[in-house]
C-alpha cells in the first residue's frame, strides 16, 4: 500500500495490471486509489499486453505507468514491452509479486528466479523486503526512488533518458486484508524527465539534422534554429515546417549532395532508410547523436553522445538548405492516378490515413511494409506520430495503440487515435481487441492493410535467394484469416473498405469505440 501511494504521490497516474494471486494486494490497492480518482486502472488478462498497453499510455503522457503481475511466467510477459521501452526511453514501473525467500528454489509452485529477470533492460532493479519485515517507510523511499529513475534521474546511469524500472515484490500469506472502499492519497504532479546538460553548437560545418523514431519536434527546432536541413523520417514526430528534405533517400544518394555533408546531427533511432544507416556509419564527418533510449547510437564508432543539444547561432550559408530543399520529382498522388472508385494501393491508402488525420489526433505505425510506403511518399504535416521502433518488432501494437487512446482521452479535445499496420501484425497481436466492459471505450481506428502475409520480405534480400517455396513457407506466411468474425466475436465496428471513397468515408466517421478497418491490397 505504502509503494503505490508513494507512486502517486510522486506522478504515477495509471496502473495497468493483469490479475493474479500473489499480487492480489497490490491490484486492490490500485482499485482503492482508482475509486478515490487518484489513478486509473486498466485490467488485462494477458501479461504481454498489458506491458505494451501501458507502453502506449507512457508514449502518449510522458509519465511513469506502473504494471502489475502475479509470480511465475507471468513476469516473463512483461519481457518484451520492457525491451521496447529501454531502446525507446518509455518510463515503466514494473511491479512482479513473488515468492517469499524461503519459498525460492525449492521447488514452490509458480516461483521462479525473478529477481534480475530483465537483466540490462530495465533502469533500476530492486528485490523488495517482504511487507511486515520491514519498516513501512522502506517502501515510501522505493517509490520515490523507482518514478525518479524511470524519468532518467541523475544516477540511475542515463540522466535524462527515461525508461523501465522493476520492483520485485515478494509477499508471505495471508496475501491481501480488508481495505476501505476509497483510500485518500493527494498525487504529485506529472514528473518531468530529468535534465541533460545540452551540448553547444555552432554554425560552420555543412550540416544536416536526422529525424529517427521518437525525435520529436526537437528536431525541428534545431534545424530551423541553424538554418540546416531536415531529414525526417515520418515516425519522428519532425517531419513538417520549410526545412524538411523532400524525397530524402533520392538526395543522400547524390553524391554532389551527400559526399559534401560535413557534420549530422541525429535525434531518435532512424530505423527505415539504408540510406540513412549508411550516412551515420560514415567515418569521414562528424556525427552529434542526441540520446533518446538506453543505447548510444554510434554507428561509426566515433559518435559523440548528447543528452541535448543547444544551437550557438543560424548558419550564414543558405544555399546549403536551398540545395537540399528545392522541389525535385516526388511520387505521383494517388489522387491523381486513380478515381475515388479505383482499387486501393498502398501509397493511397497512406495518404489517405495521413490527410484524415488532423492536429487532435494521433497516428501509430506498425512496423510493416506500410511504414516504409509512408516514409517514402508523404508530405511533410503536424501529426502526432507514434511508432514502436526502438526495436521495430511487429509486437503488440494494436496494445499501445489501445494505450495511446487511454491517454489521450483525458485531454476535452483529444480526437481519434488511429493505426496502421499490416496483417501479420494485427494477427500476432489480436489478443490485444479483447477490452473490459467496465472501462472507457477506446475511440481508435485500426485500419489493416491486408495483403495476405509478410510482403516486406519482397525487399530484403532473401526474395532473391530464397525458392518460392521455402519463401512462402518461411517469410511470407500466407494468410486468409476472416477478420469481420473476428472482430464480431471481440465487439468491434468493422467495416470492409476496397476504394480510396470507401476509405475516406470510414475515416470521416465519428470514432465512439473500437474500429476495425481492413483494406484488401494486392500482394
Amino acid at each position: 500500500m505504502r509503494l503505490l501511494t508513494g507512486l502517486v504521490e510522486n506522478g504515477v497516474r495509471d496502473v495497468v495490471l493483469a490479475p493474479g494471486s500473489r499480487s492480489q494486494a497490490l491490484a486492490l490497492a490500485a482499485v482503492g486509489l482508482a475509486r478515490s480518482g487518484a489513478l486509473r486502472v486498466q485490467v488485462r488478462i494477458d501479461e504481454r499486453v498489458a506491458g505494451f498497453t501501458a507502453l502506449g499510455i507512457a508514449r502518449e503522457s510522458g509519465a511513469p505507468v506502473a504494471l502489475i503481475c502475479t509470480s511465475g511466467t507471468a513476469a516473463a510477459g512483461f519481457l518484451p514491452a520492457a525491451m521496447e521501452a529501454f531502446h525507446s526511453g518509455v518510463p515503466l514501473i514494473l511491479l512482479t509479486a513473488d515468492r517469499p525467500p524461503e519459498l525460492r528454489g525449492v521447488g514452490a509452485n509458480q516461483a521462479t528466479i525473478q529477481p534480475g529477470m530483465y537483466g540490462a533492460w530495465v533502469r533500476l532493479g530492486v528485490d523488495a523486503e517482504v511487507p511486515g519485515s520491514a519498516d513501512p517507510a522502506v517502501f515510501s523511499t522505493l517509490a520515490v526512488e523507482a518514478a525518479a529513475a524511470a524519468m532518467g534521474a541523475a544516477g540511475a546511469g542515463l540522466t535524462g533518458v527515461p525508461g523501465p524500472v522493476h520492483l520485485n515484490l515478494p509477499a508471505r500469506e495471508p496475501l491481501s486484508g480488508a481495505l476501505p472502499d476509497a483510500l485518500p492519497v493527494i498525487a504529485g504532479p506529472p514528473p518531468r524527465p530529468a535534465a541533460a546538460d545540452p551540448l553547444p553548437v555552432a554554425p560552420g560545418p555543412r550540416t544536416v539534422v536526422v529525424a529517427g523514431a521518437d525525435a520529436g519536434p526537437d528536431a525541428e527546432r534545431i534545424a530551423r534554429e541553424g538554418g540546416w536541413p531536415l531529414i525526417a523520417e515520418i515516425v519522428s514526430g519532425a517531419r513538417f515546417g520549410d526545412h524538411v528534405v523532400p524525397d530524402y533517400r533520392a538526395r543522400l544518394r547524390d553524391p554532389a549532395l551527400a559526399d559534401r555533408i560535413e557534420r549530422v546531427i541525429v535525434l531518435g533511432h532512424p530505423t527505415l532508410s539504408r540510406e540513412v544507416t549508411a550516412l551515420l556509419g560514415r567515418t569521414d564527418l562528424e556525427v552529434i547523436a542526441v540520446r533518446r533510449g538506453g543505447e548510444r547510437l554510434n554507428l561509426s564508432g566515433a559518435a559523440v553522445d548528447a543528452g541535448a543539444i543547444a544551437v550557438t547561432g543560424p548558419d550564414a550559408d543558405r544555399t546549403w538548405l536551398a540545395e537540399w530543399t528545392r522541389a525535385g520529382t516526388s511520387t505521383p498522388d494517388a489522387r491523381a492516378l486513380a478515381g475515388p472508385a479505383a482499387a486501393l494501393d498502398r501509397t493511397a491508402l497512406v495518404q489517405a490515413v495521413w490527410t484524415a488525420s488532423g492536429a487532435d489526433d494521433r497516428l501509430l505505425f506498425g512496423s510493416s511494409r506500410l511504414v516504409r510506403v509512408a516514409d517514402q511518399v508523404l508530405p511533410g504535416a503536424r501529426v502526432r506520430v507514434h511508432a514502436n521502433r526502438g526495436l521495430a518488432g511487429i509486437d503488440g501494437t494494436i496494445a499501445t495503440g489501445i494505450g495511446i487512446a487511454a491517454a489521450a482521452q483525458t485531454e476535452p479535445a483529444a480526437g481519434t487515435v488511429r493505426v496502421l499496420l499490416g496483417d501479420l501484425s494485427f494477427l500476432h497481436d489480436v489478443g490485444s481487441l479483447l477490452l473490459p466492459a467496465d472501462e472507457p471505450p477506446p475511440r481508435i481506428q485500426v485500419i489493416v492493410g491486408n495483403d495476405g502475409g509478410g510482403t516486406i520480405f519482397d525487399g530484403l534480400e532473401v526474395a532473391g535467394t530464397a525458392g518460392s517455396a521455402a519463401l512462402d513457407r518461411v517469410f511470407y506466411t500466407p494468410q486468409s484469416v476472416a477478420l469481420a468474425p473476428l472482430a464480431a466475436a471481440y465487439g468491434w465496428t468493422y467495416r470492409r473498405v476496397g476504394t480510396r471513397a470507401e476509405l475516406e468515408r470510414a475515416l470521416a466517421d465519428e470514432v465512439t469505440g473500437p474500429q476495425l478497418i481492413e483494406v484488401p491490397l494486392d500482394r
